[in-house]
């Protein structure tokens, strides 16, 4: 006996009747579908994981910087006037004392000095902006700033200033005495263009600009009788400094 057999698609498509093209499994459709959504939320995720912690990050620094207490540097010095000819053998047992308490960044110094106790002079603040380039003195006295540009030949840079106090800490340094005479002379209105270390630090203060007396013209000779003048004790060097501020 044969056996015929017919292919099933041909009797089909000979009888008139056309064959269903396959159709694509909507399960695995779905599957497809819902593995790329969860690779984009994955992605969507991480990146949002990512932003937040770098503001935490962010944050937390700025926190820290600005929380934190911040480390004082104490220092004292000793000093004998070498304008008054005496010499150091010469000197009196007892000599000035000038202390002093300094906060140190990479770009900022700021100094407090208070009152004297056994010589005329004010209790001051005094900020040297090394990024701006210019020094201004909070006398808290009379509650008035005063800036100048910084006298680099005078003040040492951050990590000097810093061994400077680091040495004075562990023990009593004795010294000597410059003098040095400035003038007022204009009103500042504007305090933006000074930075934003002297802005706060003299926000809601009288400020003037200060000049050097020598630097002025015919060498700033005055009536110096007809002058308001006061004085300020510190250091930021290896001698101590007597800032006479005068106004007219």
């Amino acid at each position: 006996m044969v056996k015929i057999a017919f292919n099933s698609a041909l009797a089909q498509k000979a009888l008139g009747k056309e064959v269903p093209v396959a159709e694509k499994d909507p399960e695995l459709a779905s599957a497809s579908e819902g593995s790329d959504g969860s690779t984009g939320r994955c992605l969507l995720t991480l990146l949002g994981i990512a932003f937040i912690l770098s503001g935490l990050i962010v944050g937390g620094a700025c926190l820290y910087r600005y929380f934190t207490p911040k480390r004082m540097y104490h220092g004292a010095m000793q000093f004998s006037d070498v304008s008054t000819g005496v010499a150091m053998e010469n000197e009196p047992y007892y000599l000035p004392r000038v202390e002093e308490e300094v906060e140190i960044s990479d770009n900022m110094a700021v100094i407090s000095v208070p009152p004297p106790r056994f010589y005329p002079g004010d209790p001051a603040y005094i900020l040297h902006d090394f990024h701006k380039k210019l020094t201004a003195y909070l006398d808290l006295t009379l509650r008035t700033c005063f800036v100048i540009p910084l006298n680099t030949s005078v003040v040492l840079p951050p990590q000097d200033l810093l061994d400077l106090f680091m040495q004075l800490m562990s023990g009593s340094y004795r010294s000597y005495l410059v003098q040095e005479d400035l003038v007022v002379t204009e009103r500042i209105e504007d305090l933006k263009p000074l930075g934003s270390h002297i802005r706060r630090l003299c926000s809601g203060k009288d400020t003037y600009r200060m000049q050097r007396r020598t630097d002025l013209p015919g060498g700033g000779i005055q009536k110096r009788s007809v002058e308001e003048c006061f004085t300020i004790h510190h250091f930021e060097n290896k001698f101590v400094t007597e800032t006479r501020i005068c106004k007219a």
